[in-house]
């Protein structure tokens, strides 16, 4: 069987397809615009996990092609190494360094020396969790426990305040992670991230939205208090079902002020079944905590109103095809899949499981609380309404 011929792109394509991956176009939307397909574009990005290798440049003190050039005249002409040198301003020893290390004067050329130096620069800047293992080992571990590269930088910075050493930015870790070159952190705590993809996405990329059906006599988000739009006062929630394999789904519960996460075990999607175990959840906290509901416009809550006659907390509604205005809940649903990937049956969970999985994540520090946990913070709410 005959290989097809390797693609090619050129450094100026090149530049186009990571201008395009950052804006959050597709493999195959990139591929398009070469007539190519996805697979070769893939090649190129994956190199590097998805992150853009920083640009080049020479350096001020390295000799130019121009310079080159004279040298090869020279050569030919056959001058001095002292007078070229004097020429083009540099020292003697460097000019012949310059022609002893590309072949010498028989076999010196201008544009072959001038790509062998630029390939010879390639000098990498040592990565500061390959040069530190104890950091190295630290992140590892908080990756292990599904933080964050950004938690565990914001923890880092708190905990190591006066020792520059032991700090470390977010981008660093994700470089880490992507561009394994680096040799600071095994690929395989790739698969502790929110998103086990082999590439770095741009946050700029199209993102799905829902599409329930319709509610009736739904309160629209607009008319929720201006106290929980804020986030003034505890005691707000958003909610979702997290759906799984089999007809499987846990409900999610956020609070908006401090990010406190409560799973629920449901056994069907239908309303009723919904509502009542939603009712039952909502009976474990005091009603200063526990004031308000906002959810999607799926079906499963159509029994909305008895939920609210058996609670006394309003349930709002979302504005169709707008997920984001539960914010709080889509990024702690994004979260919950490191522990629930997609196609897992979710049935197999009980209540205690899920009330585990909860602990971990209400423990975790968050860039939104200053790097405190939801937890510390919601146990402050709750001492207050003692």
């Amino acid at each position: 069987m005959k290989q097809k011929p390797r693609i090619h792109y050129t450094e100026c394509q090149k530049a186009q397809m990571w201008e395009r991956w950052k804006q959050g176009d597709s493999l195959q939307m990139i591929a398009q615009m070469f007539d190519r397909n996805h697979s070769s574009v893939e090649r190129i990005l994956a190199e590097t996990g998805g992150i853009r290798p920083a640009p080049r440049c020479r350096s001020r003190l390295a000799l130019t092609l121009a310079e080159r050039e004279e040298i090869s005249r020279s050569i030919v002409a056959g001058q001095s190494i002292r007078s070229v040198a004097a020429r083009l301003g540099r020292a003697p020893s460097t000019v012949s360094r310059e022609i002893g290390r590309n072949g010498g004067q028989a076999m010196y050329r201008a544009n072959q020396a001038d790509q062998h130096a630029w390939d010879r620069a390639r000098r990498p800047k040592p990565c500061k969790l390959a040069e530190n293992r104890m950091l190295a080992n630290m992140v590892a571990a908080k990756l292990q426990l599904q933080w964050s590269p950004e938690q565990i930088a914001g923890w880092l910075k708190h905990l190591f305040a006066d020792y520059g050493e032991y700090q470390v930015s977010h981008e660093t870790i994700y470089r880490s992670l992507y561009v394994q070159a680096r040799g600071a952190l095994k690929k395989e705590l790739l698969e502790h991230l929110r998103r086990t993809r082999i590439m770095r996405r741009s946050r700029h990329h199209t993102q799905k939205t829902d599409n329930h059906g319709r509610i009736t006599d739904a309160v629209s988000i607009s008319e929720r208090p201006a106290t929980a739009e804020d986030r003034a006062v505890p005691g707000h929630w958003e909610g979702d079902l997290l759906f799984g394999s089999h007809n499987s789904q846990i409900a999610t519960l956020v609070e908006r002020q401090t990010r406190y996460v409560m799973l629920v075990k449901v056994a069907g999607k239908d309303t009723e079944t919904v509502v009542n175990a939603l009712i039952d959840n909502a009976r474990r906290l005091p009603h200063e905590l526990y004031k308000s509901l906002t959810w999607d416009r799926g079906k499963e809550m159509a029994g909305h109103k008895r939920f609210t006659l058996a609670t006394d907390i309003q349930v709002y509604f979302c504005d169709p095809q707008n997920p984001w205005q539960r914010g709080s809940n889509e990024n702690t649903n994004g979260l919950l899949r490191q522990y629930f990937p997609k196609g897992m049956d979710l049935s197999a969970y009980s209540q205690d499981s899920l009330d585990e999985v909860a602990r971990r994540l209400n423990e975790r520090p968050r860039k939104t609380l200053h790097f405190q946990t939801p937890a510390q913070q919601f146990e402050r709410c709750v001492a207050m309404t003692d």
